[in-house]
C-alpha cells in the first residue's frame, strides 16, 4: 500500500460518524412530515415505520363488507315493525283525558278504569305518544260524539300488540293483520240501515264466554264503542261487540244493531289472537 492511503484519515473518521447520525434522523423527519410515528434514534440500524390509524375510525374487524341489499331489507321490516306495533297502557284508576298533551291543558272527558257492563280492568291503545314519552292519544271509551283525548302515561304498566282488527262495512268483512300481514279474512254481519255500525278506532275492553246457542254465539269481545242509534225497543245495552251469533244466515249483511257478528269458527280464531287492547278499526 502507498503512503496517499492514510493522507486524511482524521476526515474518513468525520464522514463515517456523520453519516451514522443523519440516516436516523432523515427517517424520522420524513415520517413526521408523513404524519407517521418516529422511531428513536440509536436504538436499531433498521427502520421501523408504524402508520397511525385516523382517529376516529377503526379498523374492520374482518375484511367482509355488510351486503348494502341485507342492510336496506333489515332496516324496513325494523320500520315496518314499529308501525304496526301498537302500545297499550294498563289502566288501574280512572284518568282524566285532556286536549293537549301538557300541564293545564283544558279537561275533555276520563278513561274509566273498568269496563260498561263487566267491569273489566281497562287497558287502552295508546294511538300516539308524545314525543317526551309522557303522554298518550286514546280514543275515549263509551263516549258519543267520539272523541279522542291525552293522559299522563307516567306509573302506567305499558305493553305491546301486533296485531289489530279491520272491519270493512261496505264489504262486510273481518281482517285480522299481524305486522301488517294478513293473517285471516272472514265474512261478518254489520250494522242494518237504521242501526248502522258507526266508524271508529276503538280496542278490545271484555272478553266474555256465553252457553252454546245464545243470540251472542259462545263468545264476545266488547270494544270501547258505543251505539248511538240502536233500535227502536232495543233493551240489550248499547256498547259495541265483536261476537258469534245463533242467526249464522246474517253473516255477510247489514242485519246487527251495530255489532259484527261471525261465525264460531272465525270466534275459534279469534280467541287466542285478541287480547285486552287489541286494535279495532271500523271502517266504510
Amino acid at each position: 500500500m502507498g503512503r496517499g492511503t492514510y493522507r486524511h484519515p482524521w476526515l474518513a473518521m468525520v464522514l463515517i460518524v456523520a453519516l451514522g447520525l443523519l440516516t436516523p434522523m432523515a427517517a424520522n423527519m420524513v415520517g413526521a412530515r408523513a404524519g407517521l410515528r418516529a422511531v428513536p434514534t440509536g436504538v436499531s440500524s433498521v427502520v421501523t415505520v408504524v402508520a397511525e390509524v385516523p382517529r376516529g375510525f377503526a379498523p374492520p374487524a374482518s375484511g367482509v363488507r355488510p351486503d348494502p341489499s341485507k342492510v336496506v331489507a333489515r332496516a324496513a321490516r325494523e320500520a315496518r315493525e314499529a308501525r304496526w306495533t301498537s302500545v297499550l297502557v294498563h289502566v288501574q284508576r280512572t284518568l282524566p283525558a285532556f286536549a293537549r298533551p301538557r300541564a293545564g291543558a283544558s279537561r275533555i272527558g276520563v278513561v274509566p278504569a273498568g269496563s260498561k257492563y263487566y267491569g273489566f280492568p281497562i287497558v287502552a291503545w295508546v294511538e300516539v305518544v308524545s314525543p317526551n314519552g309522557r303522554w298518550g292519544l286514546v280514543e275515549l271509551p263509551y263516549t258519543w260524539p267520539r272523541t279522542e283525548g291525552w293522559i299522563r302515561l307516567d306509573g302506567l304498566r305499558r305493553s305491546t300488540t301486533r296485531v289489530r282488527v279491520e272491519v270493512d262495512l261496505s264489504s262486510h268483512t273481518v281482517t285480522v293483520r299481524k305486522f301488517g300481514a294478513v293473517l285471516f279474512r272472514a265474512p261478518g254481519a254489520t250494522g242494518a240501515s237504521s242501526s248502522p255500525t258507526p266508524v271508529g278506532e276503538y280496542f278490545v275492553t271484555d272478553r266474555v264466554a256465553f252457553p252454546a246457542g245464545s243470540y251472542l254465539g259462545s263468545f264476545a269481545f266488547g270494544i270501547s264503542g258505543i251505539q248511538p242509534r240502536l233500535p227502536a225497543g232495543w233493551s240489550g245495552g248499547n256498547q259495541l261487540a265483536i261476537h258469534g251469533t245463533n242467526n249464522p244466515s246474517s253473516i255477510g249483511r247489514s242485519a246487527s244493531a251495530g255489532c259484527i257478528r261471525v261465525s264460531e269458527a272465525t270466534l275459534d280464531r279469534l280467541l287466542p289472537l285478541l287480547r285486552y287492547g287489541t286494535p279495532v278499526i271500523v271502517r266504510n
